[in-house]
């Protein structure tokens, strides 16, 4: 019997870039060009242009909250911990949406290419329920090479990439020096609002970019391979569609262009005679399989996270212990596949996966400000994305206004996306998810009424901890069961120390009289200030095998007798005789975060005792082997 299992840590830097290009490379290149041409013209070119360059700050958004929260489900995982359930409900499903429409636009274009082949070297015009049976069997193909392995799917998106790119740089290099410059005149014959249209139109063919965010989860080194894998695939993928349309656009006439199932293809034909349009069909059956295949691996992985949140059914988050992949959530998004290749024409298809995908974007964006904004100690991502937030706000603007353009159709399935979302998530998924979203903490600071629950600040401290390959010491364990007193006004040393011996005194099994004394005697000895601001005061009890810590900070300061600068950071050591060699120890362990660069800041804007606890615990210290 199946059974709960954790996803492996298998994939590096190039299958970050395989999946991200691999995703972009498509329809969108091999089959939309024609109805972009239709719509604009030669300024179709201006359009994937435009497209990529408003592409490109949600590729860094994505990049920062991918490496702040590197956990399965992307967009939805994101969108949940920033701004609640409903709203990551919606991102969650309409991302699924999303991306399996994506993958199902690509077999589509495989079916299209099939068709294609066989008219032009045989004459036989196939029948539909054919094509679409045929397209059944390559969603069933793809759904068992994710099942099996995701490392073995990822491998196989490497190599057809890997062929995929040298195919399109041999075309432009062929094709550049046959294009016919008459034909790219009339870039803005059709106006600026055309362009921008058809930019919204063929925003699909980048949006996969992105969808590497989703297995995250499973990227080695995320800090590093998720922002550069996914940088370098959006500046490659956005030369070679804008080089491949350039020579399209070029080499065929218009009427051809516009009327074609497959352009470049036929391009290629123009260039090269039947052997070049073999070698792009090539290309193209090699772009679709990249990815379909790489978007059901993408797609599977936002039901499998909202099961583990129990915003949907257990049994979608269940995992293959052989082949450590989701396989109930695999099967979902390839029965889903199936029904939108039987059932949805390819313009209504494409406009909805754009409209949905802008959608996301812009949810990103707002993710990327609120997480910001709610100052959480442990939001730590390893990359941050440039200009904010008037680079965040002016992309969402610009999203808004493409949505609008995108007819009644996509946008009424949209709403009915967050309609059924909404609906859901108060009938099912309210009683069992009670997590306190970042906007909430907004909303805290602004009205001043404390939020009981830390839930999203210790979640996000684990997810860094393994991010980072942190592996706790002794000390960390200390800290994280340890007394944190949060002083609220300036106070006398030996009223803080009242404090720490009386919620020690049941701990330690020691008198607090007897604790009080120690902490005055100590300090007569030699002050325990050691430096501007910090104290470590440090005693030694009756006992064997005793060592305790308390953590103490005051914004407003402790004064102590022996300075005259207040104390606002006090590390509180309490031992038997028998720990001196840890006593050690733990001092260098606290020498290593007091000399941190921004330790100071986060301790004195930490919210909350639990904030505080964290700030230790995310500390860069070398941890101690030795226990």
């Amino acid at each position: 019997m199946l059974k709960m299992a954790e996803l492996k840590k298998e994939l590096g830097l190039y299958d970050v870039f395989a999946v991200s290009s691999g995703a972009m490379i498509s329809s969108g290149l091999f089959v939309l060009p024609a109805l972009a041409y239709a719509q604009c013209g030669p300024g179709l070119i201006l359009a994937y242009a435009l497209a990529s360059v408003m592409v490109f700050p949600s590729v860094l958004c994505k990049a920062e909250l991918a490496t702040a929260m590197p956990k399965a489900g992307g967009d939805y995982f994101y969108v949940e911990r920033s701004m609640g359930g409903v709203w990551g409900l919606f991102c969650g499903l309409a991302g699924w949406f999303s991306l399996a429409m994506k993958s199902a636009f690509a077999v589509v274009g495989m079916m299209l290419l099939v068709e294609v082949v066989v008219s032009q070297f045989s004459q036989v015009v196939l029948p539909g329920w054919l094509m679409k049976g045929l397209g059944v069997l390559f969603c069933l193909a793809f759904c068992s090479i994710n099942i099996v392995s995701v490392k073995h799917t990822s491998r196989f998106q490497l190599i057809l990439v890997a062929i995929l790119i040298t195919i399109l740089v041999l075309f432009v290099a062929m094709g550049v020096g046959h294009i016919e410059v008459a034909r790219h005149r009339g870039y803005l014959d059709k106006g600026l609002l055309t362009i921008f249209a058809t930019a919204g139109l063929v925003f699909v063919s980048f949006g996969g970019i992105t969808k590497v965010a989703s297995i995250a989860e499973e990227i080695k080194n995320p800090g590093r391979n998720i922002p550069l894998g996914m940088i370098s695939a959006c500046v490659v993928v956005a030369g070679l569609y804008i080089g491949v349309i350039a020579v399209t656009v070029g080499v065929l006439p218009g009427e051809v262009l516009a009327a074609s199932k497959l352009p470049v293809s036929e391009a290629a034909q123009q260039l090269a005679g039947r052997l070049g349009f073999f070698v792009l069909g090539l290309a193209a059956i090699t772009a679709f399989v990249t990815t379909a295949n790489g978007g059901i691996l993408a797609a599977s992985r936002a039901p499998m996270a909202m099961a583990k949140d129990r915003l949907l059914p257990p049994f979608l988050c269940k995992i293959s212990p052989r082949f450590h992949t989701p396989y109930v959530s695999i099967l979902l998004t390839g029965a889903f596949m199936i029904l939108v290749i039987v059932g949805l024409d390819l313009k209504s298809l494409v406009k909805t996966a754009s409209t949905i995908k802008i959608l996301l974007f812009i949810l990103t964006n707002v993710s990327v400000i609120v997480m910001r904004e709610s100052r959480i100690q442990s939001y730590r991502p390893a990359f941050r994305s440039p200009g904010y937030p008037y680079l965040h706000i002016a992309t969402i603007a610009v999203y808004l206004f493409l949505i609008l353009d995108m007819g009644i159709l996509p946008l009424s399935i949209t709403s009915g996306f967050f309609l059924i979302s909404a609906a859901w998530y108060t009938l099912y998924a309210k009683e069992r998810s009670q997590r306190a979203s970042a906007v909430m903490h907004i909303v805290e600071r602004v009205t001043d009424k404390a939020l009981q629950s830390v839930t999203l600040e210790n979640e996000l401290r684990d997810i860094l901890m393994e991010r980072d390959e942190i592996i706790e010491d002794r000390f960390d364990q200390l800290i994280r069961h340890c007394v944190i007193l949060d002083v609220p006004e300036s106070c006398e040393s030996q009223t803080v120390f009242a404090q720490v011996a009386e919620h020690l005194e049941a701990r330690l099994h020691t008198d607090k009289a007897t604790l009080m004394n120690r902490f005055i005697e100590r300090e007569k000895e030699a002050s325990t200030v050691i430096e501007t601001g910090l104290a470590i005061p440090h005693v030694i009890v009756a006992g064997t095998h005793i060592f305790d810590v308390v953590l103490v900070r005051s914004r407003q300061g402790i004064r102590f007798p022996s300075t005259a600068d207040p104390v606002h950071v006090m590390f509180v050591l309490v031992g038997s005789r028998d720990e001196r060699n840890y006593h050690l120890r733990a001092l260098m362990a606290i020498a290593q975060i007091a000399q941190q660069k921004d330790f100071r800041n986060q301790w004195m804007q930490a919210r909350d005792t639990e904030s505080l606890r964290n700030v230790i615990l995310l500390s860069s210290r070398k941890r101690d082997t030795v226990t």
